[in-house]
């Protein structure tokens, strides 16, 4: 019996994922699930990159626009929603294209993620003030003496993922790196393949300015300003933006240095997302040059998904399907 296919577009902010996810969904007539912590948000366009309205009626997307930024959005409610998203694009007879940013989604979507009864808001809201007061080192090295496993793979100063790990063994009396040996994905029981995109570091971090310029150009100013009018999540919080241009609007910097700011934390934000990709050994990687079109790079993904057998049962690719 033949596995369910499923298609992983990967990588850092601005490389040009989403416009050559839509190129490759219209060709073989795929779906989108997004792989974005912040696209979910119904209020957050500009600063989440998020695709147009007209793109969103042309390719169907999931995902996108699904709560408020109100709510909280963790990794186990894009695992619940991801899953289900994929089992109904698959009733449908069509390929998933997961496409996004997170390397964490990612890997708990192809792993998969332990849920049940680690909850112990209490604690977590004691440890969340001890790293603010004392720093996320100091929580680290907690964490080192209950689970050096966990420890191995956490960077001392991720406090979130830290304050986790030392909640599920408050709550649980187990490390959270035992547990997260029962769990179990999609891979292995789905024929998957993913592609990650690169690009050489200055034409990302060219791309990544180009992009921050347009955003203030399109009003992401207004944006962040109604953003703040709200209490917000503390998922929400974590967008780019948030304190950057709120800096500004509270009379902290001018606006140009919250322009300065916003290319900053999306740069080091590429950086760190680059070296979460590049720990698994399951991606295929593409290197985009700067004379490739969206286009070209697309018809690329494409000759590797034919070569591996990956699209026999789906269209037949034309001559010039992919020039326009």
């Amino acid at each position: 019996m033949s596995l369910n296919k499923i298609i992983f577009i990967v990588g850092p902010t601005a490389v040009g994922k989403t416009e050559i996810s839509l190129v490759l969904a219209k060709k073989i007539g795929g779906e989108i699930v997004s792989c974005d912590s912040m696209q979910v948000y119904r209020e957050v366009n500009i600063a989440s990159g998020k695709p147009s309205a007209g793109t969103l009626k042309k390719i169907p997307h999931h995902l996108i626009d699904i709560i408020s930024v109100q709510k909280e959005y963790d990794v186990a409610s894009f695992n619940r929603r991801a899953l289900k998203a994929v089992g109904v694009i698959h009733s449908r007879g069509k390929i998933p294209i997961v496409v996004g940013g997170s390397g964490l989604y990612m890997q708990v979507l192809l792993d998969g993620i332990f849920e049940g009864g680690t909850s112990k808001k209490e604690f977590r809201a004691e440890l969340e003030a001890r790293a603010k007061k004392e720093g996320s080192e100091v929580l680290f090295r907690e964490l080192l003496k209950t689970d050096a496993e966990a420890a191995k793979k956490i960077h001392p100063h991720d406090a979130r993922r830290i304050i986790r790990a030392l909640e599920v063994y408050a709550v649980s009396k187990k490390p959270i790196s035992d547990l997260q040996k029962t769990r179990s994905g999609l891979w292995g029981k789905n024929d998957i393949m993913i592609f990650a995109l690169n690009r050489d570091r200055p034409e990302l971090y060219k791309r990544i300015d180009g992009r921050v310029e347009q955003m203030f150009r399109e009003g992401v100013v207004e944006e962040v300003r109604g953003l703040m009018k709200r209490r917000l999540s503390r998922t929400a919080r974590n967008l780019i933006g948030i304190n950057e241009i709120g800096g500004f609007l509270k009379g902290e910097h001018d606006l140009e240095r919250a322009k300065y700011l916003m290319k900053l934390n999306t740069r080091h934000f590429a950086k760190r997302q680059l070296t979460w990709f590049r720990k698994d050994k399951r991606l295929n990687w593409l290197t985009i040059i700067s004379s490739q079109s969206m286009r070209e790079v697309a018809r690329e993904i494409w000759a590797q998904l034919k070569e591996k057998g990956f699209l026999e049962q789906a269209q037949r690719p034309t001559k010039g399907m992919f020039d326009g």
